[in-house]
């Protein structure tokens, strides 16, 4: 092997660490603040949790509210989770599991932490929307993409279009949510908004197994978690 090798390869080493530290202490954080406020959280203790020094926290992080910023970058470890073994489900079925893994997620993290989330983000005017490398988000393109292929999507809009409209509705359910202060579960008001949404987007399959959108949704939604 030559020095050019060996020195690439240590600097993949090195940024597979340097991630799998980030996630460490992003998870290590959220699972500090469903215990106690957030507030009330330092970095000693993310750092604790963790396992790391709080050089190593500094490194990645210029400050505790900075984790904010990056809010819930977990999520997409926990949809892979949840997706893994379903890959052959049918696209709208899989939309479903992720949309309710999403509900999930978010109950578990609670409405103080959430709305920090989003008082972040609003006043962070270096956040986009959605990055487009995030797992689940490309997990729900490519459902919608292989309905779309399908011939089972419909409502006039491409895979792309239909993808960042879901985010943006359910983000606001989200939001919603947060205004009521939690008061009621999420899942069962996505589960609702889903089969509407099943009902405008998806169409009878061309090869005949589709039926009623409204009859699938359900069924979908009987097989889902």
């Amino acid at each position: 092997m030559s020095k050019r090798e060996t020195a690439e390869d240590y600097r993949l080493q090195r940024q597979q660490q340097g991630r799998q530290t980030e996630q460490a202490i992003l998870q290590a954080a959220l699972e500090l603040a469903r215990d106690k406020s957030f507030d009330r959280v330092t970095v000693r203790d993310i750092c604790a949790r963790a396992g790391i020094t709080t050089g190593a926290f500094y490194h990645h992080f210029p400050s505790k509210e900075d984790l904010l910023s990056r809010g819930f970058a977990p999520l997409d470890t926990y949809m892979e989770r949840a997706l893994s073994g379903h890959e052959g489900e049918e696209p709208l079925e899989r939309l479903w599991r992720i949309l309710s893994t999403y509900a999930l997620f978010i109950q578990e993290q609670g409405v103080e932490l959430v709305a920090r989330y989003y008082e972040r983000r609003l006043t962070d005017r270096s956040a986009g929307s959605m990055d487009p490398t995030r797992y689940t988000l490309r997990a729900t393109l490519a459902c919608l993409q292989e309905a779309q292929a399908q011939g089972s999507l419909a409502g006039g809009q491409g895979a792309e279009w239909t993808a960042d409209f879901l985010f943006r509705h359910f983000r606001g359910i989200v939001i919603d949510w947060i205004i009521h202060g939690g008061e009621y579960p999420l899942l069962p008001i996505l589960e609702e908004d889903y089969a509407l949404f099943a009902r405008i987007f998806s169409r009878p399959r061309k090869d005949g197994d589709g039926g009623n959108p409204e009859t699938a949704a359900k069924e979908e939604k009987k097989e889902a978690p």
